[in-house]
């Protein structure tokens, strides 16, 4: 159970992180001014940080999986990040996303199957 609550806090703050950084960028973007101000946001600091915490709970998960599985189950972030940005920053998916994502759930219920 502890191994699942890593997964999804990990995987949560991945997305976090990676919207953080999204409007970070956009922010500095539509700021103007020097790359180092651009960039030098809230918005993209805390999703270094959002970042950081995500690995501190990928390194307890790696203490109790093997590495191929741990990163197979990892993999839920790149779907989640995707649905996420459609939700959250009206992004649109695109039909071969969508492909994409099924292959990675696939993926995802191959590894976990095999594992039991």
């Amino acid at each position: 159970m502890k191994i699942i609550l890593a997964f999804a806090g990990m995987i949560s703050l991945a997305v976090i992180a990676n919207l953080l950084m999204k409007t970070g960028a956009v922010m500095g973007r539509d700021g103007g001014g020097s790359w180092l101000e651009q960039v030098a946001n809230w918005r993209i600091a805390l999703g270094l940080v959002s970042f950081g915490l995500a690995a501190m709970l990928y390194v307890f998960v790696l203490r109790s999986l093997p590495l191929n599985v741990a990163q197979s189950f990892a993999a839920a972030q790149f779907v989640a990040v995707i649905l996420a940005s459609a939700f959250i920053l009206s992004e649109p998916i695109g039909t071969v996303q969508w492909v994409g994502i099924i292959l990675i759930a696939s993926g995802i219920a191959i590894v976990g199957w095999t594992q039991g």
